[in-house]
């Protein structure tokens, strides 16, 4: 008989709690593994919660994670608090102060306190905060920066995705050139 290693053993029965819990009608919370009613949280409690639930997909690269050379696809939202490489197609991507992006996205919403390098398209909004920089080849709906953030590269305003796109003249540039005058 082999012998069991002491790390792996059974969880004691007392310890294991299940995940979900049922209500019941008088607003108590109850589970199968106590009999002792537990009062049900607040709606202004379990708000964020739901919402967060309600997004769909999450990935979330922690602090000191580098994450290179993937694909990343059928993600809502990307959090990238660490280093990202990669090529993804997404909803929202969230860079937070200490976090890097290198690569390629298209995705409806950015919101960016690090940085981000590469080409990003942007179908609806890019925030970029006041630590946040952008460098690349960017397209992009509509606009934001903060005092002291960074935009530089190749960039096009008033980006829209779809057939409507196909349609419109290109947007003006963003700086205009001085002309010189006719002799």
């Amino acid at each position: 008989m082999a012998v069991q290693n002491p790390f792996f053993g059974k969880r004691e029965p007392e310890s294991f709690q299940p995940r979900h819990s049922a209500t019941s009608s008088n607003g108590l919370t109850s589970t199968s593994a106590t009999s002792t009613p537990v009062p049900a949280a607040s709606p202004a409690t379990t708000a964020p919660a739901a919402a967060s639930d309600s997004t769909g997909s999450k990935l979330t690269v922690g602090p000191n994670i580098k994450l290179k050379g993937v694909e990343i696809t059928d993600c809502d939202t990307l959090v990238v608090e660490g280093t990202v490489e990669a090529t993804m197609d997404s909803r929202v991507i969230q860079i937070s102060h200490n976090g890097a992006f290198k690569g390629s996205a298209e995705i409806d919403i950015a919101e960016i306190h690090g940085e981000f390098s590469g080409t990003l398209t942007v179908r609806q909004k890019l925030v970029i905060y006041s630590t946040g920089k952008v460098t690349g080849k960017i397209r992009y709906g509509k606009l934001v920066v903060e005092e002291g953030g960074q935009l530089a590269g190749e960039i096009e305003a008033g980006f829209a995705s779809g057939a409507g796109a196909a349609q419109r003249a290109p947007s003006a540039p963003l700086r205009a050139e001085p002309t010189a005058m006719a002799a």
